[in-house]
């Protein structure tokens, strides 16, 4: 299986983000031969069987660059995650366990998009227990990042609870992945409407999600759309995420056309 441009690119910039075990567990995961197949096979049965946008290599890349992103700006804020509060450890394991969430979290879209997120933890727990054993010794520190990236695949799409902020980045994470790109090949292959073309439709408009500092709290999320079609991407699929999120207190969201003022949802 050669990995795309795309996915090269993305691991470029997600490696040259981390140090010491996020490295190296995200080296291993990247390079793991199984993981990597269910990511393929999941966005085989995504796009071209049920007509669904990426959730394969590309998207959990994406993922888990976005969540790098908002732990870089919470930790700079001084935000302690729960792993740190309750157990003493550091913000680095809390990390690792978010990016095992962010690249394994769509693979149970090979099984079926419902509850795909639950399929998606007992395919991903085995790979999980591997990794953890190769990079800590610890028994109680591996339990406590198998529950927690576990916590993070389940809780993706807002329907089953997620008490951490660890889980709470991976959940509005994946949906930062919203730009056009991301629809772009279902969109070419579905000529028909269907029920749920407002899905597509909408993604397709928006040109770009950024993650930076904010102005009164640590993360801001803008996204800029080409139409004011992507307001639903923003207000059916990152809102709610954002919504039921422990993270949703560090947030400031903003949405807009492109040449027009944003509009301030957080």
């Amino acid at each position: 299986m050669n990995k795309s441009r795309k996915e090269e690119l993305l691991e470029e910039e997600i490696l040259k983000k981390l140090s010491g075990k996020p490295l190296q567990i995200t080296e291993y995961l990247l390079n793991d031969k199984e993981t990597r197949a269910l990511q393929e096979y999941a966005n085989v049965v995504s796009i071209k069987r049920l007509g669904y946008n990426d959730h394969g290599p590309v998207h959990m890349r994406k993922a888990a660059l976005n969540s790098i992103l908002m732990v870089t700006l919470l930790t700079k804020a001084g935000v302690r995650f729960d792993l740190e509060k309750e157990m003493g450890y550091s913000h680095t394991d809390s990390l690792a366990a978010i990016i095992m969430a962010a690249l394994l979290h769509d693979i149970g879209m090979g099984v079926s998009r419902k509850d795909h997120e639950f399929h998606s933890a007992v395919l991903a727990s085995p790979i999980i227990a591997r990794a953890l054993s190769l990079f800590y010794d610890d028994p109680l520190v591996k339990a406590a990042l198998h529950a927690l990236t576990l916590e993070g695949i389940t809780g993706h799409m807002a329907t089953h609870p997620v008490t951490s902020l660890e889980a709470g980045v991976v959940l509005i994470a994946d949906g930062c992945d919203m730009e056009r790109g991301r629809a772009r090949i279902t969109t070419m292959l579905s000529k028909q409407p269907k029920v749920g073309d407002i899905h597509r439709y909408s993604a397709t408009a928006i040109n770009h999600v950024e993650i930076c500092q904010g102005d009164e709290k640590p993360i801001r999320i803008s996204v800029e759309m080409e139409s004011t079609t992507g307001f639903f991407q923003v207000e059916e699929v990152l809102y709610p995420k954002i919504s039921n999120s422990p993270v949703k207190k560090y947030i400031e969201l903003f949405a807009n056309k492109r040449g027009e003022s944003p509009l301030r949802y957080l």
